[in-house]
């Protein structure tokens, strides 16, 4: 492909060489140079791309695109930007021949509910007749191939490239998870979603490298009603009116509010041994009664907004209950069936906002006991240990203290932080450093109707500890248990 052809939304500048000349890949990643490439020069964290600039030239690179000049060969095309990661989208977007616009795009953002929406939708539009890909935290999703993804919304070549092998695999639509750092790092830029969708917006990824603070956290959510055909928003969220202040497209509404242009109400708690689930009927733009396999009124809200979109692309109420009457997903308050007469979840509340919310909720259920077993990631903010150790304590009739991912800390540490938080509520706890000792912990004591959650993995299979991730899945160390292993 001609260099030119890949530029043609951009505004750029040539500094030296053939703007015509043919590329034969787009590369971001020093490592991957091949011969004939277009390299971008990308500033991070932590590296300069324009550092390898000679590296590339040398690698046999015909085109750098670059923020500020560099000294290379005179044989090579160099093209100066404004923004080499807005670039990077554009291009690979071109690249790939502009895949997005052979589907149906549609983007969740929002601090809590991505996840559960994302794969709610999924499941509401294939009963309807579509194939769908996902983009999220969890993986990848193409047909059946599920890949592994260390972003919630990783890079934007990355991105182009799933949307082609979607296009490709017969996929008509696709639901991704639009997080913070994306749209701060122009992940998404260039695409115009056909659907935006946000669900609730809470103090989270605040700090280096993420964001600088809560406005900036908040502004860089609100850029997806800029870049969508239609949105819709949680209405009774406090930032709600901040969050589409600034939307350049219709916003239609859901909530529990009477002015949600889609509403639920008379919203009742159902529960078995192995069954948390919440029924509502629904008003204004749909009517019908909905019974939804997840607990809580904020799971409400996150069936609302999946409920938006099918509504939109022609399900009617009751094949919609059908399909999330029997609806979860793995490591949001999923229920792993025991043979007990107690409720055994697991559940990926990593932050003291999560880790709140899922406990009022399922306290909610009126549970024999509540409990709670979390532990914290290492390297990371100390006071999110604290914080967690005061909620379990405060809302948990018992509270279990683990290891999660120590990192490159020691765990004793960390659980030390969190006995902190945990001290100042005289909530009961017991301290376990290992994991897998810790479920067994609980399993054993576990009485009749309680509710047991192991909090802060969720969907996670691995444990880090000292730069290695071993294998650990919460769902085998439960099985094992029950095997008598444990």
């Amino acid at each position: 492909m001609k260099c030119s052809s890949l530029l043609e939304h951009i505004n750029c500048r040539c500094l030296q060489g053939d703007i015509d000349r043919e590329v034969s890949a787009v590369v971001n990643d020093s490592r991957k140079l091949t011969e004939g490439c277009l390299f971008l020069c990308i500033r991070g964290a932590s590296f300069d791309g324009h550092d390898f600039a000679a590296q590339a030239a040398k690698a046999g690179a015909a085109v750098l695109v670059v923020e500020s000049p560099v000294e290379v060969p005179e044989d090579i095309t160099v093209i100066q930007v404004e923004d080499t990661r807005y670039a990077m989208a554009m291009i690979s977007a071109a690249w790939f021949g502009y895949p997005d616009r052979e589907l149906t795009t549609i983007a969740v953002t929002g601090t809590k509910g991505k996840t559960t929406t994302t794969y709610m939708i999924r499941s509401l539009l294939e009963k309807a007749g579509h194939k769908v890909g996902v983009i999220g935290t969890i993986e990848v999703l193409i047909g059946d191939r599920h890949i592994t993804v260390n972003n919630t919304t990783p890079e934007s070549y990355d991105i182009h490239r799933y949307f082609r092998e979607m296009v490709d695999a017969g996929c008509d639509v696709v639901v991704m998870e639009a997080s913070s750092q994306g749209f701060k790092l122009d992940r998404t830029a260039g695409i115009l979603f056909d659907y935006g969708l946000f669900t609730n917006l809470s103090p989270d990824h605040i700090g280096p490298n993420e964001h600088a603070d809560f406005a900036e956290y908040l502004a860089c959510k609100a850029k997806l009603f800029g870049q969508c055909r239609l949105g819709f928003a949680n209405i009774d969220d406090e930032h709600f009116a901040e969050v589409t202040a600034s939307a350049i497209c219709p916003v239609r509404t859901f909530g529990l509010s009477g002015e949600a242009d889609l509403r639920a109400y008379d919203i009742e708690l159902t529960r078995d041994i192995d069954f948390l689930g919440v029924d509502f009927s629904l008003a204004g733009s749909m009517e019908g009664r909905i019974s939804c396999g997840l607990p809580g009124t904020f799971n409400v809200h996150n069936a609302l907004a999946a409920i938006s979109i099918a509504s939109e692309m022609g399900m009617e109420a009751g094949e919609i209950s059908q399909v999330l009457q029997r609806f979860s997903v793995k490591g949001r308050v999923q229920i792993i069936p025991t043979g007990y007469a107690y409720t055994l979840i697991v559940d990926y509340a990593h932050n003291a906002v999560a880790l709140e919310s899922i406990l009022h909720t399922l306290r909610a259920y009126h549970p024999h006991r509540l409990i709670c077993l979390f532990g914290c990631g290492g390297n990371r903010s100390r006071l999110r240990r604290f914080e967690m150790g005061e909620v379990s304590g405060r809302l948990a009739d018992l509270t279990v203290i683990t290891s999660d991912n120590p990192r490159f800390e020691e765990p004793e540490a960390i659980i030390e932080d969190i006995l902190t938080g945990i001290g100042r509520t005289g909530g009961d706890y017991i301290s376990i450093i290992s994991r897998q000792e810790a479920i067994s912990y609980v399993m054993h004591h576990a009485e009749p109707d309680d509710i047991v959650i192991l909090a802060g993995k969720g969907h996670e299979t691995y444990q880090e500890i000292k730069g290695v991730k071993y294998h650990m899945s919460e769902e085998e160390i439960v099985a094992d248990v029950l095997a008598g292993k444990y």
